[in-house]
């Protein structure tokens, strides 16, 4: 086991080119997506002027008393919070909502309501700003109603709210929309472990290289040439990705959060699963080293594209209209982990996806070890 497992070690590492794509271009990439964004990628972040969020405002009943409150709410709210557009119709609304030049629709009448087409920051504003509306107007009612004494206290309370409040995320630090780049762009880097897998699996197999023909006459079980190779990869790898933690939080300055513990194990699972779809692409096809190679390109791009490596906002276009999606790509999957992790500290849904991430590698490290326990050769 442990001659295995040292040459397989070092003949990894002598791998320059599968190490590249591995370990390197992600350095790269992540050195491009910094100097892209400018000084607003590093620890900076969070510290950049507010913008209004573009609403729409339509006064269907504006008669009514609860109407006028509410519309003097949203006046006072203008060029601060929001930046209001008064139309005279539903129609042209809509259209400036679709066309994304407004993220929502207040509708002014005896009960407000709000109308928005995505799921995003700007939207869950709107919606937070309603039902804080709605919720103070039932307050208020309800103390009219039975301690009107205490009215002028409770509006005195109300009127300088926003000065208590300052801008973070659940988990406590600095929300900015570019560090889902780099979220992704660590997703992707895991994913990239698939190169190494499948050059491990193109050794391991008789037909495609001369180091496969050796290792299959060999009496050790498949099952445990295929663990072996996950366990020197999966270790290699890892040590790939914390490199690139370090240089985008040292280096970059940009901060992945403070729970250390769970960032290394959300790196762990993403390198395991990286090392496990490339052993499983490699075992199941018969191909060439290029052909694997090249489906392997594809195969870490797409998910990484998918997750909101090239265009931030994909993740949350999928998340509304399929979601699905998002729970196979192990590319989103990882990335959710990492906003679980360090923005919405939500530890119940960063368990779900360790749970997704440990089934799926568990799966393709079973294919990968049908796909060769079996192969037989005529002449070796």
């Amino acid at each position: 086991m442990l001659h295995l497992l040292k040459y397989r070690f070092l003949q990894t590492l002598r791998n320059y080119s599968m190490m590249f794509w591995a370990l390197v271009f992600p350095i790269i990439l992540g050195t491009f997506f910094y100097f892209s964004f400018g000084t607003s990628g590093a620890e900076g972040w969070g510290e950049t002027e507010w913008e209004s969020v573009k609403t729409a405002v339509i006064e269907e009943d504006s008669a009514s008393e609860n109407a006028q409150i509410f519309l003097e709410f949203l006046n006072r709210l203008d060029g601060d919070i929001l930046d209001l557009k008064r139309v005279s119709s539903e129609s042209e609304a809509l259209k400036a909502l679709t066309n994304e030049k407004v993220r929502g629709i207040f509708y002014v009448k005896e009960t407000p309501s709000l109308t928005v087409a995505e799921n995003g920051i700007p939207e869950s504003i709107l919606t937070s700003l309603l039902d804080n509306y709605n919720q103070n107007t039932a307050m208020f009612r309800e103390i009219a109603e039975t301690h009107p004494e205490k009215l002028k206290e409770a509006s005195s309370a109300l009127e300088n709210y926003r000065t208590l409040l300052r801008e973070e995320s659940l988990g406590g630090n600095s929300l900015d929309p570019n560090v889902q780049y780099f979220f992704a762009l660590i997703a992707y880097a895991c994913l990239s472990g698939a190169f190494l897998g499948v050059h491990s699996s193109f050794d391991s197999q008789a037909n495609l290289s001369s180091l496969g023909a050796r290792r299959s006459i060999t009496p050790t079980h498949k099952l445990k040439l295929v663990l072996v190779d996950m366990t020197v990869l999966v270790t290699i790898h890892f040590i790939n990705i914390l490199i690139l933690n370090l240089y985008i939080t040292q280096a970059l300055g940009i901060s992945l959060g403070s729970d250390i513990s769970s960032l290394l194990l959300v790196d762990f699972m993403g390198s395991t699963i990286g090392i496990a779809i490339g052993l499983a692409l490699g075992c199941i096809s018969k191909f060439s080293l290029g052909t694997k190679l090249n489906a392997t390109v594809a195969i870490t791009l797409v998910p990484g594209f998918l997750a909101g490596l090239m265009f931030g906002n994909m993740k949350n276009i999928i998340e509304l209209h399929c979601p699905i999606i998002n729970r196979i790509n192990p590319a989103a999957v990882l990335s959710d982990a990492f906003y679980c992790m360090s923005i919405y500290n939500d530890m119940e849904r960063f368990v779900r996806c360790i749970i997704i991430l440990a089934a799926m590698s568990i799966l393709l490290v079973f294919l990968a070890f049908l796909g060769i326990r079996r192969d037989c050769y005529d002449s070796i």
